[in-house]
């Protein structure tokens, strides 16, 4: 943990308060993967923690507060999806890898991830916008390299092409199949065989064209 953390009235927590702060942290992270989140309570997250509700506020004003906090965290490791897509080749078949490696990391950070954006995304449905805008830096993170591609590929020869809506609309379709996985399973589908069809949908999104065999 880097820089000074904070108490709610504005004290430096200490080395033990902030391993305190970061096992309640990790405590509510592990009951939003078990739990409905409007059924998590502070005198549980508290409980798990080995501490008391008073120290809870010490640190975060109610579970919402407790929650964004990790949002922001996971919001700002997304960064690193951007890493997919930037810079990388779309032509021939290296072209249709850094599709399957985008798709492959995307999934892999939203399943890593799947509790607390259930929680991002209930709260950015229900007009949060601080829910709203932490999807937002998430889906921007391979939205705005995704829109860089798609111009840097068929927008070079066809001056029509949105590349923005492109990346908007592969990007959603992304987070769709990730957050219905269960969908899938229940469709007989499954995740190895997902991934073929969203990296074909992907390639042909950025490039406009069919992936060569």
């Amino acid at each position: 943990m880097t820089g000074q953390v904070r108490t709610v009235d504005g004290r430096v927590a200490g080395r033990r308060g902030q391993e305190t702060r970061q096992k309640l942290l990790d405590c509510l992270r592990e009951m939003l993967s078990t739990s409905p989140y409007r059924d998590v309570k502070v005198i549980d997250v508290a409980r798990m923690a080995g501490t008391s509700p008073a120290t809870f506020y010490q640190y975060f004003p109610d579970v919402e507060g407790a929650v964004l906090e990790i949002a922001e965290e996971m919001a700002e490791d997304s960064a690193g999806l951007k890493e997919l897509v930037d810079g990388k080749s779309w032509a021939g078949k290296t072209g249709f890898t850094t599709s399957e490696e985008l798709v492959d990391g995307f999934l892999a950070f939203w399943r890593k991830n799947d509790a607390i954006l259930r929680v991002i995304t209930l709260g950015a449905a229900e007009g949060d916008k601080r829910f709203f805008k932490i999807r937002m830096k998430v889906l921007n993170s391979v939205a705005a390299p995704l829109a860089e591609a798609v111009r840097n590929t068929q927008g070079k020869t066809d001056k029509t092409v949105d590349g923005s809506a492109i990346a908007g609309a592969l990007v959603t379709l992304l987070a769709a199949a990730a957050e219905h996985s269960k969908a899938f399973t229940s469709w007989g589908v499954k995740v190895k065989d997902l991934k073929p069809s969203l990296a074909l949908q992907v390639y042909l999104g950025v490039t406009g064209k069919k992936p060569p065999k």
